[in-house]
């Protein structure tokens, strides 16, 4: 018998990489490759960060502790506001509500409502009182009285002082009037200054729209 040969040994790179694909097998291969890749994954996952959270990205409150209603102790969430709303009234360019940084100042009040009207006594303010949320600012006329605790005070927070001079004052302080809507008081100044100042609150009938039981609602609001 003639003995057994051994195959020849690949002569290339290529034939030695196809003879070890046949050997390994196609299967066991795919198989190797595929465990390979999702230990790769796995560690990939393992070692990045999460995503930051919905929470974690909302702003954090101001947790303050006070006493409760049987004198212990206990937390309060509370909420600084950033903003506060104010009432400008009376001797300004613009009237109206404005929203103000918190801690703004009653000067700032009447600039921001277009500064003071020509007729303004904003002297007779303590113009660096603060400002407190929902309040109103009221600049007077020359002349006008306002009563010496709100002048002076240490805030703004205040109701419109009066009695209201239908002499002096404006078409916007008149509109403050309860009853008197802009198309009346601008009839009051229009009247005022077509057959002069009114002598007496009764006087007041000759402003068309103004009758006897609008006068009476006026009576202890206004003056001549």
């Amino acid at each position: 018998m003639e003995p057994l040969s051994r195959p020849a040994a690949p002569s290339s790179s290529a034939e030695r990489v196809r003879a070890w694909i046949e050997w390994f097998g196609v299967g066991r291969l795919v198989t190797a490759a595929l465990a390979t890749l999702v230990v790769c994954v796995g560690a990939l996952w393992l070692i990045s960060s999460p995503p930051p959270s919905t929470e974690a990205s909302l702003p954090m409150a101001t947790s303050t502790t006070v006493a409760d209603a049987t004198g212990g102790l206990s937390d309060a969430t509370t909420t600084v506001p950033t903003t506060v709303l104010v009432h400008v009234a009376g001797a300004v360019v613009e009237p109206g509500v404005y929203e103000l940084p918190s801690g703004a100042r009653v000067r700032d009040a009447i600039l921001a409502a277009g500064g003071p009207a020509e007729s303004a006594d904003w002297d007779a303010l303590n113009l660096a009182a603060m400002i407190a949320d929902a309040s109103r600012v009221y600049v007077p006329v020359v002349g006008e009285s306002l009563p010496a605790d709100w002048a002076a005070g240490s805030d703004a927070t205040s109701t419109a002082p009066g009695p209201v001079d239908v002499n002096r004052a404006t078409a916007d302080q008149l509109d403050e009037l309860p009853g008197v809507g802009p198309a009346t008081a601008t009839a009051i100044v229009t009247e005022r200054e077509r057959n002069g100042p009114f002598v007496d609150v009764d006087d007041l009938e000759r402003v068309p729209g103004i009758g006897p039981a609008k006068v009476a609602a006026l009576r202890d609001l206004v003056t001549t």
